[in-house]
C-alpha cells in the first residue's frame, strides 16, 4: 500500500459517517440550513477527524498492533512505521484548517464543545494522556468521540441563528447515545483482555474481565434504549434499536478470560450493524420531520 493508501486507511472509512452523521442530523434538527457551516462540518466529522482519532492511535499503538492478529482490515491497519510521522503531520495539518474555519463561524460554546471534542480524541491516545489505557476513562471517552460531534452540531446550529431548546428530549437523546457508546467501547476491549494484559496495556476489559465487561456493556445498551423512551412519538421506537445491539453480546455473557477472542464474531458484526441501525435512525428522523 502506498504512504497516502496507509494514512488514509488509518482513518478507518468503514467508521466516517459513525463521526459525520451525528453532527449532520444535529445541526439540521436544531435548525441549520445545508450552509458552509453544515458542510464544512460534515466533511471535517468526515474524514479529518477520524485520521485524528484512529490515524494517532495506530502511530502509538504500533507495537501492540504488530501482535494483534486483528489488525490489517477492517479493523484497522498495522502502519509502517515509516509513515508515522507522515501521518501525525497529516492529521494535524488536514484538522487545522476545519478546526480554524469552524471556529470562526462558531461561538464560544460552540467553540468549546469543538475543543472538548477535539482533545478527547487526542487524549485518548497521546503519550502521559493515554485516557485509552484508564479504565472506565476509555469508555466514556471513546463515546465522547461519537456523541460530541453530535452536540457541536447542536451548538453550531444555534450560533448560526437556529433554535436549540436543551429539553428532556434533547438530554434523553444525548444521554442514551452516549450509553450505547460507553457499551460499545466496553464490549471491544473484551476481545482484547489476554493480549492487553500481556502488553501490558490497562482498559475496562483488563479491570473487569471479559465476562463482567460484557455484562456492563450489556446494562449499558439496556440504560441507552431506556433513554429513549423518554422521546415523543415517534422517536420513542429509536428505543427498539437497541434491541440487536442486545441480541449482538449476549451469547458472550459467560465468556472468560481465556477465551475472550470469540467476542471478535460478534464485534465483526457490530461494525456492520451500525449501517442498520444507521438507516433506520434516518428514516425515523424523515419520518419525524414530515408528519
Amino acid at each position: 500500500m502506498s504512504t497516502a493508501g496507509q494514512v488514509l486507511a488509518s482513518s478507518r472509512p468503514l467508521s466516517w459517517i459513525n463521526t459525520a452523521f451525528p453532527f449532520g442530523a444535529a445541526y439540521l434538527l436544531a435548525g441549520g440550513g445545508l450552509d458552509a457551516a453544515f458542510w464544512l462540518g460534515c466533511l471535517y466529522f468526515l474524514v479529518p477527524y477520524n485520521l485524528l482519532m484512529y490515524g494517532v492511535n495506530d502511530v502509538f499503538d504500533y507495537e501492540s498492533d504488530l501482535r494483534n492478529p486483528r489488525k490489517g482490515g477492517v479493523e484497522g491497519i498495522v502502519l509502517d512505521r515509516r509513515i508515522h510521522a507522515v501521518t501525525i503531520r497529516s492529521a494535524i495539518v488536514s484538522n487545522l484548517p476545519f478546526v480554524v474555519a469552524l471556529a470562526v463561524l462558531g461561538s464560544t460554546v460552540s467553540n468549546l464543545v469543538l475543543a472538548i471534542s477535539v482533545f478527547a480524541v487526542a487524549a485518548y491516545s497521546v503519550p502521559v494522556l493515554r485516557f485509552k489505557e484508564r479504565p472506565f476513562l476509555d469508555s466514556i471517552t471513546s463515546s465522547t468521540h461519537f456523541v460530541s460531534p453530535a452536540v457541536y452540531g447542536l451548538a453550531l446550529a444555534d450560533a448560526r441563528g437556529g433554535s436549540v431548546d436543551v429539553d428532556v428530549t434533547v438530554v434523553a437523546a444525548l444521554v442514551g447515545f452516549f450509553a450505547w457508546g460507553v457499551g460499545s467501547h466496553a464490549f471491544g476491549a473484551v476481545q482484547d483482555v489476554m493480549a492487553d494484559r500481556a502488553a501490558g496495556i490497562g482498559s475496562i476489559g483488563t479491570a473487569l474481565g471479559a465476562r463482567a465487561t460484557t455484562w456492563f456493556a450489556l446494562v449499558a445498551y439496556v440504560a441507552g434504549g431506556l433513554c429513549l423512551l423518554a422521546l415523543p412519538w415517534p422517536g420513542t421506537l429509536a428505543a427498539v434499536l437497541a434491541i440487536p445491539y442486545v441480541v449482538n453480546i449476549a451469547p458472550y455473557l459467560s465468556i472468560t478470560d481465556e477465551t475472550c477472542e470469540r467476542a471478535n464474531a460478534a464485534w465483526r458484526r457490530f461494525l456492520w450493524l451500525n449501517f442498520a441501525t444507521g438507516f433506520l435512525v434516518t428514516q425515523l428522523l424523515i419520518w419525524i420531520t414530515v408528519r
